[in-house]
């Protein structure tokens, strides 16, 4: 076993409280021990490889250390971009006007289907490595752009080829054939409904994790969603909606009646939404730059205080916003939905992994998975001050990863 021990961290955010002058120490990929510095054990299993005095570097005064950030939300493939829609919304047309001049999602359904496989991979690749050089350690990941059989499941494969390359993020890959009704179906819904639902035991087989459907006025309806949520839960398939976007839905209440991992946006949840979501235990996954672009809030104290469970999402995709910073979205949290910085930092690290139902990562536990961050930062308040902290250095898996 080989050992690192990081020593001297001014300020260690575990994902639940604040730790003053800590020391992690990790063997291989897992974390072995975290605590005071003072109390640092004796022995240490395996032979330390490599020792970092966060105090000496560039002289941080101590720095802060927190897990490796947790993207819950993003649509990072597809090929083009749709600047010339987004200038259009910002001068007040309608998504019905921007459709007739060409725009919307078909608009990167046609070029993502163009672009050849080499070319959209090394678009995508990119894409993740800004994550992880952002201190976002792990992305939920979702399809979407394709949406024919082969090429969903083509997007599922290049995802998992992709997160085991050096220099990439962790990648929860989710398969969101049910993004919307392709135009080859026009008129026939329920054929592509079923065929969808006929995808997700390939998709589960070839390495998906989850299955998302956009359950909104124009997408996919409640009816639609619980018949796709099934066959995914036979296929051992996590479940996720988008909900309540830009107009209240019973979306919510689906996933609740469907046990979904989470439910995502809640831009206009509602009270009652909120005792679903507490009631069934799902995960409210909220994206302040979805949530700026649409002009409302999600009941952030409400999910709260009524124990939901709560996480971050960039909401990364060609038609709304090109973040991949997470530190960005905390941010934003903190800036535009009202949150702590404590509530922010723990929905981008803890509540992340509650949404992805992955129990070793988050936190810096003994045993949970090595992904750590020191920050340009000596106290998590800069969150709240830079929109967009640097980290100074990230380690993956307890290797050190990035330039």
């Amino acid at each position: 076993m080989t050992a690192r021990l990081l020593t001297n961290i001014g300020r260690l955010w575990t994902g639940t409280e604040i730790l003053s002058n800590a020391a992690i120490v990790t063997c291989d990929d897992r974390i072995a021990w975290v605590g005071p510095s003072a109390e640092l054990p004796r022995s240490i299993p395996g032979v330390i490889t490599d020792i970092v005095d966060v105090d000496l570097v560039e002289n941080l005064g101590g720095g802060l250390v927190t897990p490796g950030l947790i993207d819950a939300h993003t649509h990072p493939v597809y090929a083009g971009n749709r600047y010339a829609e987004l200038a259009m919304r910002s001068s007040g047309l309608s998504d019905a006007e921007i459709a007739t001049a060409g725009g919307g999602i078909n608009a990167t359904l046609t070029v993502t289907r163009g672009t050849d496989p080499w070319t959209l991979c090394n678009y995508v690749r990119e894409r993740l490595a800004a994550w992880l050089q952002s201190g976002t350690t792990t992305i939920e990941a979702k399809t979407g752009y394709h949406l024919t059989r082969d090429g969903e499941l083509a997007d599922i494969r290049m995802l998992r080829t992709l997160e085991a390359e050096p220099g990439m993020p962790r990648v929860h890959a989710t398969f969101m054939a049910a993004h919307t009704v392709p135009p080859e179906f026009f008129g026939r819904r329920g054929d592509y409904v079923e065929a969808v639902a006929s995808w997700c035991p390939d998709a589960a087989t070839i390495g998906a994790d989850g299955v998302d459907v956009d359950c909104r006025e124009g997408r996919f309806t409640e009816d639609e969603a619980r018949w796709i949520f099934g066959a995914a839960h036979r296929a051992g398939l996590l479940t996720r909606v988008h909900a309540c976007e830009s107009s209240h839905s019973k979306a919510v209440q689906v996933a609740a009646e469907a046990g979904c991992a989470s439910a995502d946006l809640l831009n206009e949840a509602t009270d009652d939404d909120v005792r679903e979501l507490a009631r069934a235990s799902v995960s409210a996954v909220l994206c302040p730059a979805i949530a700026m672009r649409h002009e409302g809030r999600p009941p952030v104290r409400s999910l709260l205080e009524a124990g939901v469970p709560v996480a971050l999402g960039s909401g990364h995709t060609p038609g709304m916003t090109g973040i991949t910073s997470m530190p960005m979205v905390v941010s934003l949290a903190v800036g535009y939905l009202g949150m702590s910085v404590a509530e922010a930092l723990r929905a981008a690290t803890l509540g992340g992994a509650q949404a992805l139902r992955s129990d070793d990562l988050g936190a810096m536990l003994a045993g949970r998975l090595a992904d750590v961050v020191l920050w340009e930062a000596d106290h998590e308040g800069a969150f709240a001050w830079d929109f967009g902290l640097r980290p100074r250095r990230v380690w993956r898996a307890g290797e050190p990863v990035g330039p």
